[in-house]
Formats: structure tokens, sequence, C-alpha cells
């Protein structure tokens, strides 16, 4: 039955029978025997037949939908199984854009190497467009983004943390005695930002355009493509800067710099999980996803310095 249901999901995909069979390898009238068998089985005509090809009818559109379902549910059981007879170690594909991948995740992955030594993973850290593509593509197992989430029926989005958009001064700046500025000051100091187009500023623009402040205002003199490089300049005093509290949260401990809230309305976005929705994630995927849902214990684990020998031991 597996087979039928692949060649019906070809057929459907291609939309021609010819282009199907050369796919499959296998005969014309072998695909079209299985597809009659099919239709006959279930009562019902899947496809109308014309000179150019084949077009799903409604019932074939809704056999369509359930055959992927079970096929992606076969795949994921013979995954699993394939795992468990060669005794594999746990191995878990993960995404990460650039300032989770930078700042939260190698925390989380360390402390999870030394709770589930026996998982292993496999990172790639990209813009928010490669890590859903991968996701949907099933190249990745688990996807995580800041910022806007992109629309699709097979993907699973879930929040996991608010990250906060504040405002990064070196601990010298006249300001460094506050705790929190105004919407309004901010335009009288220059300021550096990450580069246009990117997710932080993009947020940052669409957050402070809904309160108000055209973004033009701002005396942007500097934009760069990484996060650690605007912190530099901030920290040499050549400008002051509006990013994620996530990412400074350490300097500030060592005040080198001071972060300030935005009194009129702070500016929050969603760090948030992707999975796939046509797959079932393992044991050791739901162990990742179970922490990151845990904001206690995440807490804890972005607070540590696992730098330090003796955070690992």
């Amino acid at each position: 039955m597996e087979q039928h249901f692949l060649v019906f999901k070809e057929v459907a995909e291609t939309k021609n029978i010819t282009l199907s069979a050369k796919k499959l390898h296998m005969s014309q009238p072998s695909i079209s025997l299985q597809i009659q068998n099919l239709e006959n089985q279930y009562g019902a005509r899947f496809f109308d037949r014309t000179n150019k090809g084949v077009t799903l009818t409604k019932e074939g559109q809704i056999f369509y939908a359930h055959v992927r379902s079970v096929l992606d549910l076969l795949a994921n059981a013979k995954e699993q199984i394939s795992a468990l007879a060669k005794d594999q170690r746990g191995l878990i594909y993960l995404g990460a854009t650039l300032t989770i991948g930078e700042y939260i995740l190698p925390n989380i992955l360390a402390f999870l190497y030394k709770t589930h030594p026996d998982v292993d993973f496999k990172v790639k850290i990209a813009n928010t467009e490669s890590i859903s593509q991968d996701v949907l593509e099933k190249k990745i197992h688990i996807g995580l983004i800041e910022g806007p989430v992109p629309r699709h029926k097979d993907l699973n989005v879930e929040s996991f943390w608010e990250d906060e958009l504040v405002v990064v001064i070196p601990y010298f700046h006249p300001w460094a005695s506050r705790n929190s500025i105004t919407l309004a000051e901010l335009p009288h100091e220059r300021l550096v930002t990450r580069e246009d187009g990117s997710g932080t500023r993009k947020v940052m623009e669409n957050a402070l355009k809904e309160r108000g402040l055209d973004p033009e205002q701002l005396n942007v003199t500097m934009e760069l493509g990484s996060t650690q490089a605007i912190k530099q300049l901030v920290s040499a005093g050549l400008g002051i800067t509006i990013i994620s509290s996530l990412t400074v949260s350490r300097e500030c401990d060592q005040k080198i710099f001071k972060m300030l809230k935005i009194q009129d309305s702070p500016i929050y976005r969603p760090l948030s999980i992707l999975t796939n929705a046509r797959t079932t994630q393992t044991k050791d995927e739901r162990i990742l996803i179970n922490l990151l849902h845990d904001h206690r214990l995440l807490s804890d684990v972005l607070s540590k310095d696992y730098t330090d020998s003796e955070d690992i031991d």
C-alpha cells in the first residue's frame, strides 16, 4: 500500500504520468494501474485526465493531504527504528538566527552536553528565511529564530522567550546614572545600528514607528553587519545602540555597558521555535524543546558562564 501512496503522491505533484514514471523508474501502464486500483478501492475518481496531463479532483485533493501525512509518519517511524537498530547516538539538526546562535545557543548546548552527553548537535547559523526553508525541507529538525515568523501551513511556531530591545550606552556616558530614557531623546545621540534589512533593525524601526517616532529622525552614523562590531564601537564611545538585552548582559555586569529601558513603551520581540508540522519530534528533540519552554531553568542556564571549566564539571 505504501508503494501505491508514493505513486499517487508523485503523480499529484508532477501532474504528469509520463514524468512520474521516469522519476519512479516504472512503466506508464504500471503507474496508471496503481492509480486505478486506489480509485477502485476508495470508490472515488482522484484525477481528471486531459491531453496536457492530470489534475486532482476535489476527492483527490482530500486524499492527497492524508497520503502526505501517512507517508511522513512512516518515514519518521523508519528513521527512529533505524536509529535504535544501529544503536546510534542522538543527533539533532538545529538551526538558529544570529543573535540566538551567538548569545543563547552556546549556553544551551553546553548545558545539554553536561546533562545529556549521548546527544549530538549539528548546528547551522543563518537568517530567518534560510532556517525556515530548511525546516520545511526537513534538513533541520528544530529552528530557533528571532523577530517576525514566516507563515506556512507546514510550520509549527512556538514562542519560548521575550527578548527586549534596549538602548545600550558605554558606562562612562552622561546617561549612565539613569535607568531609562524617552524616545524623544534618541535623535540627539549618534546611533550605531545593524545593517538595513537585518531582523533586529526591522523590529526596531517598526516598533519606533508604532510609538510615533520616524526612524528617519535618528542620527544613524554607522551601520554594521555584526552585533559584536557594534558593541566594540559603543564601548569606545563612538555612539549608542539599540540591541537585544541578551547580547550585552555580561558586559553590563562587568560595567562596560549600561542598559536603558525605553520609558514610553518597552520594545519586545519573540524568540520562536520552528518545527515541521508533518514530523514528530524524537525523545531527544523534545528534551531541547522542553528546556526552551522551562523559563526558570532556561534563565538559569543563560545566566551561567560555561567558559569557566567548573561550570562544565
